[in-house]
């Protein structure tokens, strides 16, 4: 796809919300009238099914106390499984290689302390240095407890610009050193898409597993983990699936490591057949269930029983196709109306590489941010010079898009951006 196929017009805007075969998700969320949200890759909307599904489980507590664990519509026992069965079409993974539990930082920690296993010449973990930094903490972390020193132990794969990193040079990182890989499947900034497969392979070949944080891409690519053969991945549930802030998080694990004793044990990990036996023994679930640990927050997991099921409806191939025209849309507005305003395009515009959000780089990113949201368009900033915009295809418009441009092309023509200072707020 070529971005100057689009026509940078409102009227053609309306066009493609007329033949959009997704629009009719757009009535199920809740949006503002006097905003256009494009923060969806940090923080999901709400939509009336999630807020009915947190009803319901609010009522089975009200009505059935205790016995909603094996009572009700939806046993409270049972339901991390289940939602892992929702999950799994999203990343091509078998129902019983996925679970819903804890967040991100806890099950990069679970999956670490169990794959990362030192020794002989193999002591090192390989990461990035473009990757979210809180894996990279959790990294860190996992390598002191092993008595090693991170700056020597954890590897990260450098970038040549700043934006992008070079599947070449990752490859070129899988020495007989390395233990383990953790990567993004796309990069938090820039929005670049990795060749998955590719370094799966590659990994394999060296004797490495290799897991990946699926964050910024999961409920907005496609992805296919078992037959990639990816070893594990995790992410959040409450960007792209709408989960709700705080959503419990997922992993998944490649089944052949069933029957592997996790890093981090606790009851909820066991069969679900031996839990209440009360053992001193603990007898893992033959499943990626192994991998919970405490008990399930069952009102945090609610909202995906209402969320994920319009996945499955829209299909994540449709979905994706939509993500890549409105990506593209977005691209070509910001080329024809904002020439001459200093920005620069930060993400890729293959449509092979790119996640689901536009990377804007400005100097005076942040105070742009600012008075953005001033004006009614809710975009996302990321440290030093980056405005994410994020079209997301379940409930953005194309005439949503064409709008935002036409706001911030008002900004930057008024230097209105100005009277904001140029730094980012508690929360970015």
């Amino acid at each position: 796809m070529t971005y100057s196929s689009f026509l940078p017009t409102e009227e053609y805007a309306f066009e493609r919300d007329a033949t959009d075969h997704l629009g009719h998700f757009r009535k199920e969320f809740y949006l503002s009238e006097k905003s256009i949200y494009l923060d969806g890759n940090s923080l999901g909307l709400l939509s009336v099914r999630a807020e009915q599904a947190v009803c319901d489980v609010l009522n089975d507590w009200k009505r059935l106390g205790i016995d909603g664990w094996t009572g009700g519509d939806r046993p409270w026992f049972f339901q991390a499984e289940q939602l892992g069965s929702l999950l799994a079409p999203l990343v091509g993974a078998a129902a019983d290689e996925v679970i819903v539990t804890g967040s991100t930082t806890v099950n990069l920690h679970q999956l670490a302390s169990t794959f990362y296993q030192p020794a002989g010449k193999r002591t090192k973990i390989l990461a990035d240095e473009l990757t979210f930094p809180s894996d990279l903490y959790a990294l860190q972390s996992q390598v002191r407890l092993r008595g090693l020193d991170p700056d020597e132990h954890l590897v990260l794969a450098k970038s040549g610009d700043g934006r992008f990193l070079d599947e070449d040079e990752i490859i070129a990182c899988m020495t007989e050193e390395i233990a383990l890989i953790v990567l993004p499947t796309v990069l938090y900034r820039s929005g670049q898409l990795l060749d998955i497969p590719r370094l799966t392979e590659e990994a394999h070949k060296r004797g490495i597993l290799i897991g990946f944080d699926g964050c910024h891409s999961v409920g907005v690519i496609p992805h296919q983990f078992q037959e990639w053969d990816v070893d594990f991945a995790y992410w959040c549930n409450y960007k792209y699936l709408n989960g709700g802030p705080g959503s419990v998080a997922a992993l998944y694990v490649n089944r052949k490591h069933f029957g592997k004793v996790p890093g981090l044990t606790g009851w909820f990990g066991s069969d679900k057949e031996k839990q209440f036996d009360m053992e001193l023994t603990f007898f893992p679930a033959q499943s990626a269930g192994a991998y919970q640990i405490g008990t399930p927050h069952i009102l945090s997991m609610a909202p995906l029983f209402g969320s994920l099921p319009m996945f499955a409806e829209a299909g994540m191939e449709a979905i994706r196709e939509k993500s890549l025209q409105q990506t593209a849309f977005l691209m070509q507005l910001l080329d024809t109306e904002l020439a001459g305003h200093g920005f620069v395009l930060g993400n890729p515009t293959d449509d092979q590489r790119r996640g689901g959000h536009v990377s804007l780089e400005h100097p005076e990113a942040a105070r742009i941010c600012r008075a953005l949201k001033e004006n009614g368009v809710i975009p996302d900033f990321r440290a030093p010079n980056v405005i994410r915009l994020a079209p997301v295809p379940l409930y953005t418009s194309y005439h949503d898009i064409w709008r935002s441009v036409q706001i911030l092309k008002q900004i930057m023509e008024q230097r209105s951006y100005q009277q904001y200072e140029n730094k980012r707020g508690v929360i970015a």
